[in-house]
């Protein structure tokens, strides 16, 4: 057995995976049952939040989203460690929201459970990538295809590789 994960989190990923084609082969609408089974994993779900059935996530126990909030087409919730969203928060097709990582100088690449934050009314716009433990703050616009790897402060626009500010929102 893994020494990164309890029996408890072991048990509660075979369960997942053997739930987790009710999640993704469900019809697009159907945002409330995707909510519940998610809920039903320990998922805390606000109100009124679209989660797409290509969305990816890894563990729902680990996985905070706010109200009103977004999470279109093959976005990869990779949550090794809690993952939060904010409210009025859009996360675009192909995102890859990833919450974990290796050490590199260990001699076997110990895997290190992080997270990562995203605040609230933030565009994180498609195909890009924030790294872990990445503090996103309010009212942030993440250009597409850019790769963050550093925080980023409320009200500003972020882009590239690795994202830089390009200007303040209006």
């Amino acid at each position: 057995m893994s020494k990164n994960y309890t029996k408890r989190e072991i048990l509660l990923r075979v369960l997942w995976s053997l739930v987790n084609p009710l999640f993704r082969y469900s019809p697009r609408l159907f945002y409330a049952w995707r909510n519940f089974i998610l809920r039903s994993f320990g998922a805390k779900i606000g109100s009124n939040v679209r989660i797409y059935p290509s969305a990816k996530i890894t563990y729902p126990w680990l996985l905070q989203i706010g109200d009103n909030t977004v999470i279109s087409w093959n976005v990869s919730v990779y949550n090794l460690g809690l993952i939060r969203i904010g409210s009025k928060t859009v996360i675009s097709q192909n995102v890859h929201l990833c919450g974990g990582t290796h050490d590199y100088s260990s001699g076997n690449f110990t895997l290190i459970r992080c997270g990562l934050t995203i605040g609230d009314n933030v565009w994180v716009a498609a195909d890009a990538f924030i790294g872990p433990n990445v503090i996103i703050e309010n009212d942030v616009v993440v250009a597409s295809r850019s790769v963050v790897i550093k925080n980023v402060k409320s009200n500003e626009i972020v882009g590239g590789n690795p994202a830089r500010f390009i200007k303040y929102k209006k």
